[in-house]
């Protein structure tokens, strides 16, 4: 994010990333359009087409590769922190209900939310997007496997699915429930499902 306007020039760029990933977090790549990132970041007029001279998409997708290696990396961290599975699925949701209720429900996945705005004239977007989520799904398959390789890849998928999910019912209700129940569901999946043996399941949320 932006912290003044006097940022020297060789930090223009990394602004520029950092207000197109905030502002692809709260309205998708409609609300992120060159105008407001140059205000949202205070980068200098003629930064855009300096460090990103095809524009606007390529802003955009080196911004979502930023975000996305970062969600990757602290959805590895909020799994890690659990040794059971159902434990490491349960921390995995709430680290998501937090992001959301910090946002105070005004900001979701970056990914997701361009996604919903993808037509034809911005069709390259699409495989950045694709490729993104897969990394998501393969660090969570990697934290939480179940009987064989394929259950493996189809429950972290699951998850994915979830997550995004959650996020939108989240933001439309303002709330963290729709996570945080998913994660539970979820959860007692993982326990009996993980080729780790389960410990007492938790009864889950209604």
């Amino acid at each position: 994010m932006p912290r003044n306007a006097n940022t020297p020039a060789d930090s223009a760029k990394q602004l520029m990333l950092e207000s197109a990933i905030f502002l692809m977090r709260q309205s998708g790549l409609n609300g992120a359009a060159t105008r407001e990132i140059l205000a949202h970041s205070k980068a200098p007029k003629g930064s855009m087409y300096y460090y990103f001279p095809r524009g606007k998409l390529q802003l955009a997708a080196e911004a979502l590769e930023l975000y996305g290696a970062r969600v990757a990396e602290a959805l590895g961290k909020a799994l890690a922190s659990q040794a059971r599975p159902a434990e490491k699925v349960r921390s995995l949701f709430g680290f998501i209900a937090r992001r959301l209720e910090e946002a105070r429900f005004e900001q979701s996945c970056a990914a997701g939310a361009v996604t919903l705005d993808i037509q034809a004239d911005v069709e390259e977007l699409r495989p950045v997007v694709a490729k993104i989520m897969g990394s998501w799904q393969a660090t969570v398959a990697r934290h939480l496997p179940m009987r064989n390789a394929a259950r493996t890849r189809s429950f972290a998928g699951l998850v994915i699915s979830a997550i995004e999910g959650g996020y939108i019912r989240g933001r439309a209700e303002r709330s963290r429930e729709p996570l945080l129940q998913a994660g539970e569901w979820l959860a007692q999946v993982a326990a009996r499902e993980s080729a780790q043996p389960a410990a007492k399941n938790r009864s889950p949320r209604a």
